[in-house]
């Protein structure tokens, strides 16, 4: 099993709640898009793909996203589930061989490298496809790997139907590692303000 695994960064939404594009706002003077994908990076996943939508032009024209290749999703209105199809779409394009994917997004700020590093060499480890998921808050969720075997249930979803969907009945084993503040993210204008 290759020990590349590559990313896909969720990163399309237009975060209506917050009133601004998420991507766009700073955490330690680094933007939220690129922080997810430097830590993707960071953790040895490769390529690292960023599934852009909502706020595209604004984005692009902000960060240079160093690390990634950028795709548009230009069905992001029709929610997360698009994204996860798009990044799908792309890395069979790119990285045919790839054994599998992990799955992010660019708003859950306690995350780290580390994490990400764990969460891959958890999964190449395994000989039977297995996901490696996040556990926190009681639940298993993102930022998960899924093994080559689950890309058709990825691209079947659809809506605000996320990769935790496939997590709720997993077809595959799971092994759940624990993220302290998984279940963080910025949603309202005040989430960040309570990070620092």
């Amino acid at each position: 099993m290759s020990a590349s695994i590559p990313a896909i960064v969720l990163a399309a939404g237009a975060s209506r709640r917050l009133g601004q594009p998420k991507q766009l706002l700073k955490l330690d003077g680094e933007t939220l898009v690129e922080r997810a994908v430097r830590l993707a990076n960071e953790a040895g996943a490769a390529p690292v793909i960023a599934v852009l939508g909502a706020h595209y032009q604004a984005i692009r024209a902000a960060v240079a996203l160093e690390g990634a290749i950028h795709i548009l999703n230009d069905e992001w209105e029709q929610g997360i589930a698009s994204s996860i199809r798009a990044g799908i779409d792309a890395l069979d394009a790119i990285a045919r061989e790839a054994s599998g994917v992990l799955i992010l997004s660019c708003d859950q700020p306690r995350l780290t490298a580390g994490h990400l590093r764990a969460l891959i060499q958890e999964f190449t480890v395994h000989n039977e496809p297995t996901i490696v998921a996040s556990a926190y808050a009681g639940v298993h969720g993102v930022p998960a790997v899924f093994p080559r075997g689950a890309f058709g249930n990825l691209l079947a979803l659809r809506g605000d139907q996320g990769a935790r969907s496939l997590l709720a009945v997993p077809q595959w084993p799971v092994v759940a590692l624990p993220l302290e503040g998984g279940e963080v993210d910025i949603d309202q204008p005040g989430d960040l303000a309570q990070l620092k």
